[in-house]
């Protein structure tokens, strides 16, 4: 199948390695993998904040560079992401052309786990990998898409990976993109109780489909000094040690 790969901000800008991986995994799955560098935002940190037309900008060139793409599926390692490309129609009110376009892109558009357990029906990629790890499920790939057991059961199929279910798998991390900056201290403390199950799960490694979760959780384990890494699902199933 070919794919288009749309890599996210946070991934471009500070984790590149995470894209790299994810283009890894897919091409194990048998995909073709096309990246077309014009792609810019989403639009997720506009629509949150209340700054609708602003995100309109955004949704439009995502549509008008992907709809070239003769790629079968759209994929993105973020369920956030995914999240806001399938909500791009609502920046499109009273506009029937543009949310109709806005709803064919949002089709063929899926997080990275989802797509292979869903789409490939994949659930085993070759990974290789070494220790405990544990699951943290964002928010918007929970809550907005539903993805629940497709990470669980990539993660079960890793050769040597020992998979433990946190306490709390499911509640926030205290990020929520501006939510974080507007409101640090309710921030930090959602996050500590969020760090307080995964040193209590006995991981030695968090995993997670969003950078930006991951980017939260990261912070303070570092500032506890603590040992435990994160790690994006992509980097965990290209993993070959």
């Amino acid at each position: 199948m070919k794919v288009a790969l749309f890599v996210t901000c946070l991934v471009d800008q500070l984790c590149p390695n995470v894209g790299m991986a994810t283009v890894e995994v897919l091409e194990r799955a048998g995909c073709d993998v096309t990246f077309d560098e014009r792609q810019t935002c989403c639009g997720q940190p506009a629509f949150n904040t209340g700054y609708r037309k602003e995100a309109r900008k955004f949704a439009e060139r995502f549509i008008e560079i992907f709809e070239t793409s003769d790629a079968e599926a759209i994929v993105i390692p973020s369920g956030s992401c995914t999240s806001m490309v399938k909500h791009f129609h609502e920046v499109f009110e009273g506009d029937a052309e543009w949310r109709e376009r806005a709803d064919r892109i949002a089709a063929k558009t899926h997080e990275l786990s989802s797509f292979l357990v869903n789409v490939l029906d994949v659930d085993e990629v070759g990974a290789i990998s070494n220790g405990k790890a544990t699951w943290h499920d964002a928010c918007h790939g929970l809550r907005d898409l539903g993805v629940h057991d497709e990470p669980r059961r990539l993660l079960n199929k890793v050769d040597g990976l020992e998979f433990v279910e946190m306490e709390n798998a499911d509640v926030c991390c205290g990020f929520g993109g501006t939510f974080s900056v507007k409101f640090p201290e309710i921030s930090a403390g959602i996050l500590d109780n969020k760090i307080e199950m995964i040193e209590k799960s006995g991981a030695d490694t968090v995993v997670a489909c969003d950078a930006s979760c991951l980017m939260q959780i990261a912070g303070r384990l570092s500032r506890i000094s603590s040992r435990v890494q994160v790690k994006h699902i992509a980097e965990i199933l290209a993993s070959q040690e």
